[in-house]
């Protein structure tokens, strides 16, 4: 992607965010909000509204490139073996924080990646509040634009001791025996936080504010975006048993870290 695409992605998430999402922020009514598969997973209109206008927008800007969302895949009208096959493909999560943004708190973000061949080339990650982007392109950086488009790189944290670590876990879909292994090792780490949020994790882990996040569930819209940023910021991420990240994984989990070195620190307090 050249530098005017980036732009024109980051104008195309500030847009749909102003009249789609921020549009309905502590507005919505008890029928605009239900759930998918559970408690854990709700979905409003201002997802599926958000949704729509960026594949719209996506398809105006790249016209040959096809486009998955969240809501579309829930809904049954696209897949994520998507991403194994031909041709570049954007994957979207038009809210990700949804628990956060239906209980009116200002913590969730827009999430956009492009992949090809199960490769992430680029990765967005839009604060609605901040007004500024996360944005990562495969091999060039991570780099935060602000609104007025001044640019800073991201860098991930130095490496510290195990008891230094702080961070943020998402042990709740972890399955027995592995969930209560790791809840009885995270005092071995300085603090732990989950904020229902991956966009604004993914953004502080690849800033440097911490060092370490774990996730038990993977989908492509929660995690190909912020992946990049944080490899492109100098972290290391594996899957659980070790193997690389890729975009179409929907199990095994994720473990990421500043450095190789961190990561098996890491797996070998939390996870063997």
């Amino acid at each position: 992607m050249n530098a005017r695409e980036v732009e024109a992605v980051i104008e195309l998430l500030r847009h749909v965010t102003k009249t789609e999402i921020l549009s309905r922020f502590k507005k919505l009514a008890p029928e605009d909000v239900r759930t998918k598969e559970g408690p854990l997973d709700p979905v409003t209109v201002a997802d599926e509204a958000a949704e729509a206008a960026l594949k719209a927008g996506l398809h105006r800007l790249f016209p040959g490139d096809d486009v998955i969302g969240e809501e579309a895949v829930a809904g049954g009208a696209a897949r994520i073996e998507r991403l194994h096959e031909p041709g570049r493909v954007w994957v979207l999560d038009p809210i990700d924080g949804t628990a956060n943004f239906a209980a009116e708190l200002p913590l969730f973000g827009v999430m956009a990646s492009l992949v090809q061949a199960d490769e992430i080339l680029a990765g967005f990650i839009y604060d609605p509040f901040g007004d500024d982007c996360a944005v990562a392109l495969q091999g060039q950086g991570s780099w935060l634009v602000s609104a007025d488009g001044s640019r800073r790189r991201m860098q991930v944290a130095a490496p510290v001791a195990l008891s230094q670590m702080v961070g943020s876990m998402s042990w709740r879909f972890l399955p027995e025996p592995l969930r209560r292994q790791v809840l009885h090792q995270l005092d071995r780490l300085a603090a732990v936080t989950d904020y229902r949020c991956a966009a604004h994790q993914y953004r502080m882990l690849s800033s440097g504010y911490c060092h370490v996040q774990m996730f038990r569930k993977l989908l492509p819209w929660d995690h190909a975006a912020g992946v990049l940023l944080h490899r492109e910021a100098g972290g290391y991420a594996r899957q659980f048993d070790g193997s690389e990240y890729r975009p179409s994984a929907t199990d095994g989990g994720l473990l990421l870290a500043p450095d190789e070195a961190s990561w098996n620190v890491l797996a070998d307090a939390l996870l063997r």
